[in-house]
Formats: C-alpha cells, sequence, structure tokens
C-alpha cells in the first residue's frame, strides 16, 4: 500500500451534525491518528511542578529574532537595520523599541537567544514539525516540501504530550488551541496534532474571526435539533450522532479508542461551564481594550480564560491578517520577505506587544502567573542580512527565512524572570554560547509542568521514549 494510500481522507460528503461531533473530539485527530498509547507520568515531578498550565505562543510565519528580542545594534547596518534598543524593567534585558509595553514587563521575562533550529528544507512545514515537537524533520519533509502532510507516525505535539501526562481539572479537553489550525488545507501543517500518541490527545481547535474577535466557534458545543442538555443526560443521545459519525471516517479501528472519544464529547457537551468558558465578551470592557480588539489579542484573552478553567495546554497560533499579505510579501504574519520593517513597525510588534503584555500583566495581577508557563516561539528566525532576492533583494526591505537561529520568550510557571539564556554570534547568524534545540524547550516545558516521564508503550505492547533527545534548561528555574 502507497503512503498517501495509507493516510486517505474520506472523500463522502459528512452531514453538519457529523462534522461539528467530529470536530469536537478531534477532527483533524480523526483524519491523521492511530490507535493511542499508553502514557504515564512521574508523580515526583507532577509534586513539584510549578505550571498548572501552558500557554504557547507560535508566530506563525517566521517572527525576526534580530528585530525583536535578539537586536545587534553594534552589527553593520545592512544585519541591524533602522530599529532601536530599548532598556527594560530588567537590568541586561533590551527588546525593540516597537514592544515598550513588554519592556515594562520584562523583569518576569526569560529569553533564550541560542536556538539553533536548522532542517534541510529550510522552509515553514519542517520549521513547525521541529519547534512544536522537539524532534528534527524526518527525509519526507525534503522528498514533499508543502505536499507533506500530516502523519499518524508523526511524533506528537508538544502541548499533547503535556495535556496527556497532567491531571485534568475540569471537564474542557486537556489541550485546547485556537484560534485557526495552521494552515489552509490541504497544506496543513505537521507537528501539531497528537499524532501516534492517539487522536484522544488531539486538541479541540476553536476559531476565532479576524472581523469579530470576541466571537468564537467551538465546534459542537451547541447541541443542535431536538437534542438538548437534559435529554443528552437522560438517553445519551450523543452516542447515537457519534456511531452516525463513525461511519463516515474510515480512520477508526479500535473500539476503545471510539469510547473515548465518545466520553469526551459527552462530558464537553454535558458541562454547564463549558459555553461558559468560551464567552470572551462576558469580559469586563475594559479587558478587551488592554488586549487589543484583534484576533490575536482576544485569543490571548481567551488562554487566559481557559487557564482559569483548569485546562492544562492552551496553544494561540498567530492569525494572519490578509489585508497586509500583499505589503510583507506574506501571508499576513510574520513571513517578512518583503518590507519588513513597516510591516513590523506598523503592524505586527504593536498587536503582539499590546496582546503579550497584557497577558502577563493579567496573569501577574490574577496571582496565575507563577502557575502559568508562557511560551512565544516560532518556526524559524529571518535572515539577519537584510534582502530577499525574492522580493527585490536589498531594495524590498525583506529578510528570508532563517532556521539556523531563532530566540523565544519564556515567563512563568517556575520560570525565574529578567534573565537571558544563551547568545548568538555578533550578526544574529548562529548560536554562540550555549545552544541548544528546540529538544530543549520542549523539556523545559515538560519540566515545568511537572513531566519528566515521557516512556510510552505502542499497539504492539513495545516500550519507547517520546523525545532522546534534549535536557531541561535548568538554569531558567
Amino acid at each position: 500500500m502507497s503512503q498517501r494510500a495509507q493516510h486517505h481522507i474520506p472523500t463522502r460528503p459528512l452531514g453538519r451534525r457529523s462534522f461539528l461531533v467530529a470536530s469536537t473530539v478531534g477532527f483533524a485527530g480523526l483524519r491523521f491518528g492511530r490507535p493511542a498509547l499508553a502514557a504515564t507520568r512521574d508523580p515526583v515531578a507532577a509534586r513539584s511542578a510549578k505550571a498548572k498550565s501552558t500557554i504557547l505562543f507560535f508566530l506563525c510565519g517566521g517572527a525576526s529574532h534580530i528585530d525583536t528580542w535578539d537586536m545587534k545594534p553594534s552589527a553593520p547596518a545592512e544585519y541591524r537595520g533602522p530599529f532601536r534598543s530599548i532598556a527594560t524593567s530588567a537590568r541586561g534585558i533590551e527588546l525593540c523599541e516597537h514592544l515598550p509595553l513588554l519592556a515594562q514587563q520584562a523583569h518576569h521575562l526569560a529569553v533564550v537567544r541560542s536556538i539553533s533550529a536548522s532542517v534541510a528544507t529550510n522552509d515553514h512545514h519542517a520549521g513547525y514539525y521541529y519547534n512544536l515537537t522537539g524532534h528534527q524533520a524526518d527525509p519526507t519533509f525534503v522528498s514533499l516540501g508543502n505536499d507533506r502532510r500530516p502523519y499518524p507516525t508523526d511524533w506528537p505535539y508538544l502541548g499533547c504530550v503535556a495535556g496527556s501526562r497532567v491531571a485534568r481539572r475540569g471537564d474542557l479537553p486537556a489541550t485546547i488551541t485556537l484560534p485557526h489550525m495552521p494552515s489552509r488545507a490541504p497544506y496543513t501543517r505537521p507537528g501539531q496534532f497528537a499524532a501516534r500518541l492517539g487522536i484522544e490527545h488531539d486538541p479541540l481547535y476553536v476559531y476565532g474571526d479576524l472581523d469579530e474577535p470576541l466571537k468564537f466557534a467551538a465546534p459542537a458545543l451547541v447541541l443542535e435539533g431536538d437534542v438538548n442538555v437534559g435529554r443528552l443526560e437522560q438517553r445519551r443521545a450523543l452516542l447515537g450522532t457519534l456511531d452516525g459519525a463513525r461511519r463516515e471516517f474510515d480512520t477508526l479501528a479500535n473500539v476503545r479508542q471510539w469510547s473515548r472519544l465518545q466520553e469526551r464529547a459527552f462530558s464537553l457537551l454535558g458541562s454547564a461551564g463549558t459555553t461558559a468558558a468560551f464567552d470572551v465578551a462576558s469580559e469586563p470592557e475594559a479587558l478587551p481594550e488592554r488586549y487589543g480588539r484583534t484576533i490575536n489579542g482576544t485569543s490571548l484573552l481567551m488562554a487566559r480564560r481557559l487557564v482559569e478553567a483548569g485546562v492544562p495546554f492552551i496553544t494561540v497560533f498567530w492569525k494572519e491578517n490578509v489585508k497586509i499579505a500583499n505589503k510583507c510579501k506574506s501571508a499576513g504574519g510574520w513571513d517578512t520577505h518583503g518590507n519588513n520593517f513597516n510591516c513590523l513597525r506598523e503592524h505586527l510588534l504593536p498587536e503582539f506587544d499590546r496582546g503579550f503584555s497584557a497577558l502577563v500583566a493579567d496573569l501577574h495581577d490574577r496571582g496565575l502567573l507563577d502557575e502559568t508557563l508562557l511560551l512565544v516561539t516560532s518556526e524559524m528566525g529571518r535572515t539577519p542580512k537584510i534582502g530577499d532576492i525574492r522580493s527585490g533583494g536589498i531594495a524590498g526591505a525583506g529578510r528570508d527565512h532563517w532556521t539556523h537561529c531563532l530566540s523565544v520568550l519564556m515567563a512563568g510557571g517556575g520560570i525565574r524572570g529578567g534573565q537571558v539564556y544563551g547568545s548568538s554570534d555578533e550578526r544574529g547568524e548562529y548560536p554562540a554560547r550555549h545552544p541548544i534545540t528546540p529538544a530543549h524547550v520542549a523539556k523545559t516545558v515538560y519540566r515545568a509542568m511537572g513531566v519528566n516521564d515521557l516512556s510510552a508503550t505502542d499497539k504492539d505492547g513495545r516500550k519507547y521514549n517520546l523525545l532522546d533527545e534534549g535536557e531541561s534548561i535548568e538554569t531558567l528555574f
């Protein structure tokens, strides 16, 4: 059987109810999943962990490290660009001048500047996969390029691993992703799913709208037709609906797995607190304004609500703004192939600065920052030398893909604020001091959440490790 045949997606149209129910239990997983694997948790690590939840903010497109939190003011002009560094609330941390609000929160931040995530393709698919799983991309990313779809044999997303190991604190799923699933099908980015871990650990995707940022749609959270919560509780009517949906998909072969998906959907729909957790419009008027009335700012506000609702792992994938796509020679996100500095100064940095600084401050004000780990990352950095041949070279003022060096921000969850770990070289091209990889970042997240045992068992009873590479960055804690 060919590789493509093994990952066949049913082509028969789905009914509306079937689609919504499938979305609730992990539609992406139903496409790409395989039988679940056993997972264990280290009880000693769990007792010492500080992070009850993690919010991972992923800057889709590849954020320019050299124009944000690893600036090189002494580098030649063709590298450093026109942006200036500014002092912050933490001695020794300087940020871009267009991050003034975050600069006031720098005493909460740890800036990691020495990550090498080199991939053979130097492109998005492999960059997503490496930074979201901690595993280097396999040769299929080279041979298939953007046609490389998510596979059931992929290594799992670190959020799915963490969500599968920590104790749930409510009826909501352990892993929730918003406000979209990158990228538009059929070019869905690998690395964001549970894959070999089992589809019951796939994230629940909650979708947001650029034009109406206070409105989110979590598929199937509203019951349709004659199925209300009362009847659902009495007759478990959803199970019949799920049985109908089951026949629409050909990727599920394990009865026990299907039962777990049924129970997940039933508990989700039957919970009175489910829809309340997603009602971001109920926040006091000042808070949406504080985060910024954009889809990305509001998604961070939603993430804070999900932390309060007990969700262990929340992912916010930066949603691109198609209105600036042509201006930035990109999809409207951080992939600034052209006009890098105007796109950052006028759009990307102000929106990020407002939303993320508000999240840090809001969590701190509520006494939640110590138990909530924040991680800002991306699939790559940008070329330190200005000029992308695809957008006019030096005259186009863009920066191309650069997987060889990137930086991340961390805060909360036991991380000591006001520090810098590692460094890149004088031009921001390669890690210089304390070089690490995305595996070290993933291990640091696991350590913060008390997930130190990464052993798993496959469907044939064979033991293996979910991530052999890397180790946690202990000096951050």
